[in-house]
């Protein structure tokens, strides 16, 4: 009976300041919403980087110029990567290691197509190998052959970004684009991947190696080589076998003087696992600020209440009311607050994580949701406290003289 006629004062003291109270409530539900979203973006970007490094599969290797050990060799130094150091991976690794190689270049371009104009995320000039081993998967029509890369066809494959820009719902196989100035006929369209928030994997246009080169980059350095190992189990001797041919192609005899890299993607995966983890604890550190502040804001309005109802104290304490009671009473308001705007957060976080924020898909942690809402009563209680305390202190003789 004590507990409902506490309850039902307390909502009664809120009610009497409906503007304050709801002020007071939006700030926790800041709070609690900002917690829950800004982790479930540090999650959704972690999840994003996670899907598209897993998606070129668990047996992708890549080969990229500079000294392995992080050094500082000149850049003059160090040999850069060419087509040649691909022939030689395909050419003398272990074929029970390194199943496929492909030398790939990437540029920047405008692409055409009849009065529309796009500039695509990335060209990348490469072997048919390239679609297997980064598992890439066409939609419509096929990749371009071997035949293509010797006769250096101009043709190419579009990612579905690039070929929505372009075609929209048209059918873009047998249609001509113009690159740089130069024609080329689309054999085909590769499956969506999706983006990671930051880059988009489908925003490219992929042709041959030559072609690419002969009308953008020259025929001199590449800018990585992609290898496929022949399953997951042979990743290490895969980057073994790399490292073998590709220290013997650049005369090297000290491993450790390396001037290329070889990253796969379990290390690769990693090192973004780390950074997303640091990026998520600094968003959630930075949206705890928004519970404190909406903790401060309990406090305020909280002494503010007590000082106005100073009377009304010392009126219920002369009728007889104990300390516990009007602890009670004040500290049950203060909690409602927090409850209340904890709750309404939980659902403001929840509705705002269905839309894509800074390009990133929310992923909601549940402890996240438990764990904003808990806090967010905690700090009611705490901050509560200290106004609760100093009402329930007051002498019935000092109350009933306040002005």
């Amino acid at each position: 009976m004590i507990l409902w006629q506490t309850l039902r004062f307390a909502v009664g003291g809120l009610a009497a300041n409906k503007v304050r109270s709801a002020l007071t409530m939006l700030g926790v539900l800041i709070g609690v919403a900002s917690v829950i979203l800004l982790l479930a973006v540090g999650n959704g970007s972690s999840v994003a980087v996670k899907d598209s490094i897993t998606s070129l599969g668990t047996n992708s290797l890549t080969v990229s110029s500079g000294s392995a050990a992080g050094g500082a060799r000149a850049a003059s130094s160090v040999k850069k990567l060419t087509v040649a150091d691909a022939k030689a991976l395909a050419g003398d690794a272990d074929p029970a290691a390194v199943k496929s190689v492909a030398p790939v270049v990437t540029t920047s371009g405008t692409a055409l197509y009849g009065n529309i104009s796009y500039s695509p995320g990335s060209i990348v000039g490469t072997y048919p190998a390239y679609f297997e081993t980064s598992n890439q998967k066409v939609a419509k029509g096929e990749y371009f052959t071997n035949d293509d890369v010797l006769g250096s066809r101009k043709v190419a494959v579009l990612g579905a970004t690039t070929a929505r820009q372009l075609f929209d719902t048209e059918d873009p196989v047998g249609k001509q684009i113009v690159l740089g100035g130069t024609p080329f006929t689309v054999v085909g369209v590769l499956q969506a991947k999706g983006g990671t928030g930051f880059t988009d994997p489908d925003d490219v246009v992929i042709a041959p190696l030559p072609t690419v080169q002969n009308a953008f980059t020259g025929f001199g350095a590449i800018n990585q080589i992609l290898v496929q190992a022949a399953s997951a189990d042979t990743t290490t001797a895969a980057q073994s076998e790399i490292t073998r041919v590709l220290l013997a192609a650049h005369a090297i005899t000290d491993p450790t003087k390396a001037d290329f890299r070889i990253t796969n993607q379990a290390s690769l995966l990693t090192a973004r696992e780390s950074t997303t983890k640091t990026f998520t604890v600094l968003l959630g550190a930075v949206a705890a600020i928004s519970l404190l502040v909406g903790g401060i804001g309990i406090t305020n309005i909280m002494l503010v209440t007590v000082t106005e109802r100073t009377r009304e104290i010392g009126i219920r304490k002369a009728l007889g009311a104990p300390r516990a009671v009007i602890l009670g009473q004040f500290l049950t308001e203060s909690t409602l607050l927090s409850v209340i705007g904890a709750g309404l957060g939980v659902a403001a976080g929840m509705v705002g994580s269905h839309f894509s924020i800074v390009g990133i898909k929310p992923v909601v942690i549940p402890e996240s949701v438990l764990g904003a809402f808990g806090i967010a009563v905690a700090i009611g209680l705490f901050f509560g406290s200290y106004p609760a305390n100093r009402a329930a202190s007051l002498r019935p003789i000092d109350a009933l003289r306040h002005e």
